[in-house]
């Protein structure tokens, strides 16, 4: 099933971000996250797509068994970065031949060691490029679109960052999830910048529930998202217990995700971080 189609049942979309992990004993636990989310039954879920294309057999192996094993729809990411038009041809061709029926496009980030993305040659330095590629080309995916609440960290002007949005809408993005963010303000103000652009395609906000405190300030710190003093203060207080900042991280995104729901955002997209205890918990609330 096409994703678009999701946002048109009049109910809430819940879906769940997982990425490829690295070892064995990392993808064991993946599949045990699956197997704990899926009773919740997610709209879809989707799978990253490595720094420079690393984890490509793995993303396109990971899609594959989720919609073929566990009959959950996917999508897949997948990114410009180290891979000429050929290449991207070819493995939107084997995306096509899984039945593998959505995707997302990114620029990328730059490889691991790098500071700035580069264009590969005959290849896309946009994400806008890469969508009308894929749509040039004939394919039927739908496809979803990266939006930045708080601007995306190369470009921090509000406004020049919804009109790149509109490009990669007007290319053939037809659902935009957004990067996290731990302030719905963020979110609604972004949604509101974008509908005064003429972008009135359905905007999923990204949670990413806080589990660890170390782990979610590096995160916020690359993805340049705001964590909010008071929620600062809370999650320092609890560290070194797993179980308090669990607690901390679970009620402040459950408290996110009542209020973006009861202001009318279509659902949420939870990055997982291959684990399933917050999201699980999170869910569970919502739905009950």
């Amino acid at each position: 099933m096409r994703i678009r189609e999701l946002f048109d049942r009049g109910k809430p979309v819940f879906s769940f971000e997982f990425f490829p992990p690295k070892t064995e004993t990392g993808e064991r636990g993946l599949l045990r996250t699956i197997e704990n989310l899926r009773p919740l039954a997610p709209s879809f879920v989707s799978v990253t797509y490595g720094a420079g294309g690393s984890t490509r057999e793995k993303t396109l192996e990971i899609v594959s068994r989720v919609k073929r094993e566990h009959g959950i729809e996917a999508m897949a990411h997948l990114t410009c970065v180290g891979h000429d038009r050929d290449e991207i041809a070819a493995i939107l061709d084997r995306l096509a031949d899984a039945g593998l029926e959505n995707v997302l496009p990114l620029r990328g980030d730059p490889p691991r060691g790098e500071t700035d993305f580069v264009k590969p040659a005959n290849g896309f330095g946009y994400a806008c490029e890469l969508v009308d590629f894929i749509k040039q080309r004939g394919y039927g995916f739908c496809l979803a679109g990266a939006g930045y609440p708080e601007g995306h960290p190369e470009c921090r002007d509000a406004a020049r960052d919804i009109a790149n949005l509109r490009r990669k809408v007007d290319a053939g993005v037809e659902v935009i999830i957004t990067q996290l963010f731990y302030d719905n303000a963020d979110y609604f103000a972004f949604v509101a910048r974008a509908r005064a652009a003429g972008i009135t395609i359905p905007i999923l906000p990204g949670i990413m529930p806080i589990t660890n405190v170390a782990q979610i300030e590096r995160i916020a710190s690359l993805s340049q998202a705001r964590i909010p003093d008071e929620l600062r203060t809370r999650m320092h207080a609890a560290d070194g217990d797993d179980a308090a900042v669990l607690q901390v991280g679970v009620a402040h995104a459950l408290d996110q995700c009542r209020d973006l729901i009861a202001r009318g955002a279509p659902g949420v997209h939870f990055y997982t971080l291959n684990q399933s205890p917050a999201t699980a918990a999170i869910l569970a609330e919502l739905r009950g």
